[in-house]
């Protein structure tokens, strides 16, 4: 340890764990909960002054604000047996009312001239493909085989272009680019294509099982998680971001924190990402193409209203709108990409008399990492503030002007992502390239969360689920 010790501020006495968690997001408390039931020491570490990573909440000017959150993808009626959410409970023993999900109402996907609609019924959606693409029914149903067939989750899974195998089933470009639209700005690292298996288990998770929405938005899944995780003996550290990941004969030791506290640990699981976490290896370790940091991120405007969103007639819970047949998903060369985004009206789920909130409207475009990156103080606030406007005036396209309505406005940019999160590029989705077995260059420094490859918010869950049972619940 004389190479630790030199030059830090190490304790006479560290704190031993069995596991140190890098990041208090969704994927770094399942797995400490996970773990903590079994009676294994665990201690979270966040370098934000808050839980939640990218799927965190904040209070502006009085109002509370979800951060990544438009709604939860794999729906399910509470007392359902089978699917991930169900799966997700029983694994962390939580109720179905610790998530409150309120159902979707309708969900659309725009392009010109032709509309997709869809709600937590598959047959719904069907039905809409069938009329609308006629010539394209037997391939979409050899297309659903597929889907069905494939085991998306095993870890072992080689990696594959799901625009080849689409292209291979679909003859109509723009029905394969209205499938990928959702798909993609929910979870896709890739620009322009995504991994098969990604692809899958977004398509069931947004199509087959829908989209749902807890009272009052995310902090009362994330307060309830940290509720339970504190509650089987986990230790939570606030403000206290990782410096190092102390190593010694390829085996992690432990985390030195920017405070200069060492934390000794058994196992370490990092939730913040792979080029992240190999930049925070005391051994030196070169970021290939294989973990280089992803560059999709986005601009996200948040507008709070003086009515509902069904009073100026807008009734739509999501739309996925792109004004060309042809849909690009990648980093814009403009700061912002106005010719697609979506358009989220929390409003717009099935509450029950009495849960419903403030009007509000959530708009948000692809961005150039780049650009929000490199802007000087003045120059963020104005281009912030000029891009909103633009990205308003794209969306107006595909709902009534709510303008009017307007009593405050929000944004958050590449710039906030990373600075929060500490994801390089604000990259949302992480790198392009999943380790999806959860292993690094050191035999027990594990990754979770976005870069494990189970994406959204039940499925980063069931990442750090999936990582404790699979690699740490097995140890001696």
């Amino acid at each position: 340890m004389a190479r630790l010790l030199s030059g830090s501020t190490r304790s006479e006495c560290p704190l031993k764990y069995d596991t140190v968690i890098i990041g208090a997001g969704l994927s770094g408390l399942a797995a400490g909960i996970r773990l903590a039931y079994f009676d294994r020491s665990v201690c979270i570490v966040e370098k934000h002054y808050t839980i939640g990573g990218l799927n965190s909440f904040y209070r502006l000017r009085k109002r509370d604000h979800d951060v990544g959150l438009h709604a939860v993808t794999n729906y399910a009626e509470p007392g359902t047996k089978t699917g991930p959410l169900s799966k997700l409970l029983r694994q962390l023993r939580l109720r179905w009312e610790d998530f409150a999900l309120c159902p979707q109402v309708e969900s659309s996907i725009a392009f010109p001239g032709r509309t997709l609609k869809f709600t937590n019924d598959f047959e719904f959606l069907h039905q809409n493909i069938v009329e609308e693409f006629p010539d394209q029914s037997d391939g979409f149903a050899r297309l659903l085989k597929l889907i069905d067939e494939h085991d998306a989750l095993h870890l072992g899974e080689e990696t594959a272009s799901a625009r080849k195998i689409l292209n291979e089933h679909l003859s109509n470009p723009t029905l394969v680019d209205m499938l990928f639209c959702p798909l993609m700005f929910y979870g896709s690292p890739t620009a322009g294509d995504m991994d098969f298996s990604q692809f899958v288990i977004m398509f069931k998770s947004i199509f087959y099982e829908g989209f749902g929405r807890p009272v009052r938005g995310v902090r009362l899944i994330m307060k309830n998680l940290v509720k339970q995780f504190r509650g089987n003996g986990g230790e939570l550290k606030l403000k206290s971001g990782v410096q190092k990941v102390i190593s010694e004969n390829g085996q992690v030791t432990g985390v030195l924190l920017e405070s200069g506290e060492f934390l000794e640990a058994r196992n370490v699981v990092s939730s913040a990402g792979i080029a992240e976490t190999l930049r925070m290896c005391d051994t030196p370790q070169e970021v290939s193409s294989d973990n280089e940091p992803g560059g999709i991120s986005f601009v996200e405007t948040i507008f709070s209203l003086d009515c509902q969103p069904q009073e100026f007639g807008h009734d739509q819970t999501i739309v996925f709108y792109n004004d060309s047949d042809t849909f690009r998903y990648e980093p814009p060369e403009a700061p912002c990409d106005v010719r697609s985004g979506i358009i989220c009206s929390p409003n717009n789920f099935r509450y029950n008399p009495g849960e419903q909130e403030e009007g509000r409207v959530r708009i948000t475009a692809l961005a150039d990492p780049r650009f929000w990156l490199n802007q000087t103080d003045d120059n963020y606030a104005a281009a912030k503030s000029e891009w909103t406007g633009r990205i308003v005036e794209s969306a107006l396209r595909y709902m009534p002007d709510f303008r009017k309505h307007i009593v405050d406005t929000d944004a958050f940019t590449p710039l906030t992502i990373k600075k929060f999160t500490g994801h390089l590029n604000g990259a949302v989705y992480g790198a392009p390239k999943k380790l999806r077995d959860g292993t690094t260059h050191l035999k027990n420094l594990f990754l979770c969360g976005t870069d494990q490859g189970f994406l959204g918010i039940i499925g980063s869950m069931l990442s750090g689920i999936t990582i404790a049972n699979l690699h740490l619940l097995r140890q001696k």
